[in-house]
């Protein structure tokens, strides 16, 4: 048997979770084939099997946390000795003849009895077919009162109580002759071992005359029919009794809960791991680490949809998809470049400042497993068309929980668009290691000053959030302002790129 022990797939990870298995214990696996896969605190990862074989266990179920170094599986790779085969015990031929012996003196002292196939089940060799008999039942206090017992009696039927009858506190006991238990309930003692305590309960239970429609009710306003006197027909409970167990008749309770809310329970505990548990902890540290600042600017920005339509329309862009977004990541690229110290990172160990010349673009995306930000390796030497190339499947990944560890370190600056979700502005929260964030906010017609005269216009808000060490108020300014003067006239693009 191999063990496969749950590697580090990320930067000094401690743990991850098991998604799904691929296999399942008898499976044949391969080497390098895909059995697992695990969501780690920045992905969710596939995980090749390093062994060829059979699988002989799983060690770790679907949805439980695991530390790195633990064995998730074991593999039969049939290097160790045949099923079956018997361990050499280093005895010698001797301890073969003694054993032989002892072996035909026990087959002279056991009866010989005709040999049966057993049935195959899950673990070991199962039962010979009918040889399994029933255990004879001990005598009961019923049997002593003249019922048969012992190993070839049967066995007693089992009280019956009467449906929607009174609980009696005495009841006839049938004759002692008469092999059946009588279906009331009977207080000369327990039969068939049974306490009729139990039964007497369901018989209470039972006895509650209502019809489904008074129970529905008597369940969303509280009350315990088993507590009312019904008036109606043979004792049955009316939806007067229950509303004047409540109140006046015909109105309900005050504090009454509605039957949908009433069956919901008061509150639901999430574990937090995985991506959620590393973005908590991410924007904690970055919250009370770098000094936030935030500036907005209002921006028109129909020539950018204008762009967007006539980009659709080139045969370059015919096989990607064009969106404000990507025009938006174009700005923040050239403006990028117009400002390096925008794209820098505060290392607090060697109190320096990092100023970087590779652009890696982060695009925060909004998966089912929390908030991820991928990074678009290297953007700023990317063409548009090969731009938007990227920015689709960066996004198209993410939301298909397959974003790699690696597509999410190193990130440099980050654009979230809360747009699609019909927001105007926010404030963002820096990626760590990260010294600004761009906020695209929803497109929508406004009316706007055009040459002295309100027409409307395209309009958007754009929020930017930035290291104050690092980033001062009138560099914050100048970036946020040049990447809203190209979204106002994306030809600024060319002139200043």
């Amino acid at each position: 048997m191999k063990e496969f022990k749950l590697p580090d797939v990320g930067e000094g990870l401690l743990e991850a979770e098991i998604v799904r298995w691929h296999v399942k214990p008898g499976d044949t696996v391969k080497v390098n084939q895909i059995i697992v896969e695990i969501e780690t605190a920045k992905a969710v990862v596939e995980l090749p099997c390093p062994f060829e074989g059979v699988v002989a266990a799983l060690m770790a179920d679907e949805g439980e946390t695991v530390d790195v170094g633990r064995p998730i599986i074991t593999v039969d790779d049939g290097s160790g000795p045949a099923p079956g085969t018997a361990p050499d015990t280093g005895a010698g031929v001797g301890a073969d003849t003694v054993s032989d012996d002892r072996q035909a003196l026990a087959d002279d002292m056991v009866p010989t009895v005709p040999k049966q196939e057993r049935q195959p089940v899950l673990v070991g060799y199962g039962v010979k077919p009918g040889t399994a008999k029933r255990r004879p039942r001990k005598p009961t206090s019923a049997g002593a009162a003249g019922q048969p017992a012992g190993p070839s009696a049967e066995p007693p039927a089992r009280p019956q109580v009467q449906p929607h009858a009174r609980p009696q506190a005495e009841a006839p006991v049938r004759p002692a002759a008469s092999p059946a238990v009588s279906p009331t309930v009977s207080s000369a003692g327990p039969s068939n071992g049974l306490s009729a305590e139990p039964q007497v309960q369901r018989a209470e239970r039972v006895a509650v005359l209502a019809k489904p429609p008074v129970r529905k009710l008597a369940k969303d306003l509280g009350v315990d029919l088993s507590t009312l006197s019904g008036t109606g027909p043979q004792g049955t409970i009316t939806r007067d009794d229950v509303h004047s167990a409540v109140g006046s008749p015909g109105q309900a309770a005050p504090s009454a809960v509605p039957a949908a809310w009433a069956a919901q329970p008061d509150e639901e505990r999430i574990p937090v791991k995985g991506v959620r548990k590393a973005t908590a902890q991410a924007m904690v540290a970055s919250a009370f680490t770098a000094p936030h600042v935030t500036e907005f600017l209002q921006v028109d920005v129909t020539g950018t949809m204008e762009a967007v339509v006539r980009l659709r329309a080139l045969a370059d862009f015919a096989e990607v998809k064009v969106s404000p977004l990507l025009l938006v990541a174009k700005a923040v690229l050239v403006a990028a470049r117009r400002y390096p110290m925008i794209n820098s990172a505060w290392d607090e160990a060697n109190q320096e400042i990092v100023v970087k010349h590779r652009v890696n673009l982060g695009i925060a995306a909004a998966t089912p497993r929390g908030l991820l930000v991928p990074n678009v390796k290297d953007a700023h030497a990317l063409s548009l068309p090969e731009l938007a190339g990227a920015l689709g499947a960066l996004v198209e990944t993410a939301r298909a929980g397959r974003t790699q560890p690696s597509d999410m370190a190193g990130g440099t600056i980050t654009i979230t668009n809360v747009g699609v979700f019909g927001v105007d502005a926010g404030t963002p929260i820096l990626n760590p290691g990260e010294s600004a964030i761009l906020a695209f906010g929803q497109i929508r017609d406004l009316p706007w000053v055009v040459d002295g005269q309100i027409v409307p216009r395209k309009v958007c808000t754009l929020a930017l959030s930035f290291d104050h060490r690092i980033v001062d108020g009138e560099l914050g300014s100048l970036f946020l302002r040049d990447v809203g003067a190209m979204l106002e006239d994306p030809l600024r693009m060319l002139a200043w790129g």
